[in-house]
């Protein structure tokens, strides 16, 4: 039998593995946490498994997101992960949703799954998985790394604390694992500790992370644990939530990465790079200009508020972040490019556009 080896545990049993087979848990983002978390809870028989990403594969992800083959790049990153997943354990179901969590889909999603699993890198959406949690009375398991450094924390638990209990200024620059750098070894890890969580809290067995921020240090093993207070009792209703959100999701404005080159010649144009000046790929786009984020505002006097302006970072977090800066200044005519100098990079090596 598929699952013997667990079933034998006393902790788990039959009626343990039936409590896997009725649970649905919803990963959010099929990327290096994800394609760590997916596969442990598929081979445990978790009955029902969503994962939601928009993202597609590419060639630089293939060196930490393992579930992927070299011949899927270009293809979706959630339908490639119910493939793996199925072909894994076919006696469970998987849901692909090939779209990015947000405003509308949240609280839907979140109501029809009992566990939600942050494998993110952005830090808008933790807040947003957060907040709806909160509204729908879920728990959590959030996972983030930074270099060598990976966190875990399972919140809104039992009315245990919330991420904003941790994390309460949604102000903060962090870089994601793209502008940062990530060693693959690590998001398996993290994504190994986040499972663990999940089935720990189906299973009712053992301390689940609840009021606890787990440090776990890749370089040197060191392995800490500190305890978190509940102090933001916050209570959304869902409409505040969609209010919230929407707002926030409405006023940074995206524009693709193919659509901005093709205002390259464009005089009325400018490119703002708010990357640090040492980050690779370099870009020579015309009409460009680089103020990295951390001096935006204190170099506004540089910036023609006449133009449209498009700004770019590394992958499109921090130029989120500009776009917020920006209007707050009274700059009306500016877009975030989707996918920042990542994106730009690769279109213009398939020749797609020339850049003079």
């Amino acid at each position: 039998m598929r699952y013997n080896r667990q079933i034998i545990l006393p902790e788990v049993g039959e009626k343990g593995q039936e409590k896997l087979g009725k649970a649905k848990v919803l990963i959010i983002g099929a990327g290096g946490l994800g394609a760590a978390i997916l596969p442990y809870l598929a081979a445990a028989g978790i009955g029902e498994i969503g994962i939601i990403d928009d993202d597609s594969i590419e060639i630089s992800n293939l060196q930490r997101q393992v579930i992927y083959k070299n011949d899927a790049i270009g293809k979706s990153k959630a339908l490639e992960a119910k493939e793996m997943a199925l072909s894994l354990n076919p006696s469970i179901q998987v849901n692909a949703i090939t779209d990015t969590l947000n405003a509308k889909n949240a609280i839907p999603l979140f109501e029809y799954y009992d566990i939600m699993v942050d494998a993110t890198d952005n830090l808008h959406t933790k807040y947003l998985i957060n907040d709806a949690c909160v509204v729908t009375n879920k728990p959590f398991v959030y996972g983030s790394i930074y270099k060598f450094q990976g966190q875990v924390s399972v919140f809104n638990y039992q009315n245990g604390p919330t991420y904003r209990c941790l994390f309460p200024d949604e102000s903060s620059n962090s870089k994601n694992c793209v502008d940062a750098g990530v060693m693959g070894i690590s998001v398996g890890i993290i994504g190994m500790f986040q499972a663990n969580e999940v089935l720990k809290m189906v299973l009712g067995i053992g301390n689940v992370l609840s009021g606890e921020l787990l440090i776990y240090n890749m370089l040197n093993n060191d392995q800490q644990k500190f305890d978190l207070v509940k102090t933001n009792t916050i209570v959304l209703s869902r409409l505040d939530f969609e209010k919230k959100y929407n707002v926030v999701e409405n006023t940074v404005l995206e524009i693709t990465a193919n659509e901005a080159l093709e205002q390259m010649e464009n005089p009325d144009v400018l490119f703002l790079d708010v990357r640090n000046e040492e980050e690779l790929p370099k870009m020579s786009l015309p009409n460009a200009i680089q103020i990295p984020l951390s001096e935006l505002e204190e170099n506004l006097d540089q910036l023609d508020s006449n133009k449209t302006i498009l700004v770019y970072c590394q992958s499109g977090m921090r130029s989120k972040k500009a776009v917020e800066i920006l209007k707050k200044h009274q700059f009306l005519k500016v877009q975030s490019i989707a996918g920042g100098a990542l994106k730009l990079q690769g279109i213009i090596a398939t020749d797609a556009v020339s850049v003079s």
